[in-house]
């Protein structure tokens, strides 16, 4: 008779078992492909994690991964409902970004660059997993677009529109300005509309969450478009009143002393009041909870195309080989 108090081992289920059996081949297969991937392409990769931790416009996309990892668990419980399947076709989305990446390294465009490496791996997903696991995750695949650093192309725009914004109202408020392109003059002096001030940061920004919203809490279309369209109006006004209400406070406190306030305001509390607004705004709009976004198993069970374009000819280890394969010619292509 054992005492009393006596303690038993529990058996801890590890995050393996955890996962159902038909899942566990394909997920260590496209684990492993993504392994290859990613070795072949790393020096993008160091680009990327640099500018996302280092640079100020990029920050927000240190988020993106975990974005992307809570949209495929709220899929979880559908995902469970199929059999992971081969589509071979994906393997020409692999073969299309490696090629992407190799442009971009062979041309020195680092965007490009970048496109092809988060492309390759999104092609892996579809490759190794099938195309009704890419169908039921297409939202958090989309979401891998955000994970490329872009929006420098669109400062010397966003620029010109803020000074234009705040010409406007700088003359309405009353106070004697002139503009020349980006500089501004005042009374109380010289104002220009630096690169950092040009709001690319704040719309990025904004863009990445809306497409977030868009897809997870609406249902309709124009609703969506609607919200999109106001996620790029909004934060292109809400700059140039920002830029604006630095010039008018300048009047008084003067330039320097504007300057820091505008830093401080903007980057903790302006944004954070014109995000509250729109998603209390767009609040009572909302169509459907979060995990309900996409399609169903349920529903692609009826798609008779979809059944005839999966194919067994390669299992998913086999799948990632051939990944593997595509990444090392890629990696030799790479130094010649």
């Amino acid at each position: 008779m054992p005492p009393e108090h006596a303690s038993f081992p529990v058996q801890r289920a590890s995050v393996l078992d955890r996962i159902s059996p038909m899942w566990r081949s394909p997920l260590l297969a496209l684990a492993a492909a993504w392994a290859a991937l990613i070795a072949v392409t790393v020096p993008s990769w160091g680009e990327m994690l640099h500018l996302w931790w280092n640079i100020d416009t990029y920050n927000h996309l240190l988020l993106v991964p975990f974005i992307i990892g809570w949209l495929a668990l709220l899929k979880a419980g559908e995902l469970a409902k199929i059999v992971p399947e081969p589509f071979l076709p994906g393997l020409a989305l692999v073969v299309a970004g490696l090629g992407l990446w190799w442009a971009g390294r062979a041309a020195d465009i680092n965007l490009v660059a970048h496109a092809g490496a988060v492309g390759a791996l999104q092609g892996a997903v579809i490759a190794v997993l099938g195309l009704r696991a890419a169908l039921l995750l297409a939202l958090p695949l989309a979401m891998g677009v955000f994970l490329v650093p872009f929006g420098d192309e669109i400062i010397p725009t966003l620029q010109f529109i803020t000074a234009d914004i705040t010409i406007a109202l700088t003359r309405w408020s009353g106070i004697p300005a002139s503009i020349d392109g980006i500089y501004i003059d005042t009374p109380a002096g010289l104002f220009i509309v630096a690169e950092a001030c040009s709001g690319v940061k704040f719309l990025i920004a904004m863009v990445t969450l809306g497409v977030l919203v868009c897809f997870t809490r609406f249902a309709s279309w124009r609703r969506r478009a609607i919200f999109l369209a106001a996620c790029v109006i909004v934060p292109i006004l809400a700059n140039g009143v920002r830029a604006w209400a630095t010039v008018y406070v300048a009047q008084y406190v003067g330039a320097e002393k504007a300057s820091g306030f505008d830093h401080i305001v903007y980057g903790w509390i302006f944004f954070a009041i014109v995000v509250a607004a729109m998603l209390g705004g767009a609040w009572r709009w909302f169509e459907r909870e979060p995990e309900e976004f996409g399609w169903t198993a349920d529903e692609m069970a009826g798609w008779d195309w979809l059944a005839r374009s999966q194919g067994r000819s390669l299992t998913p280890p086999a799948t990632a080989l051939a990944i593997a394969a595509l990444a090392a010619i890629a990696a030799l292509a790479a130094m010649l």
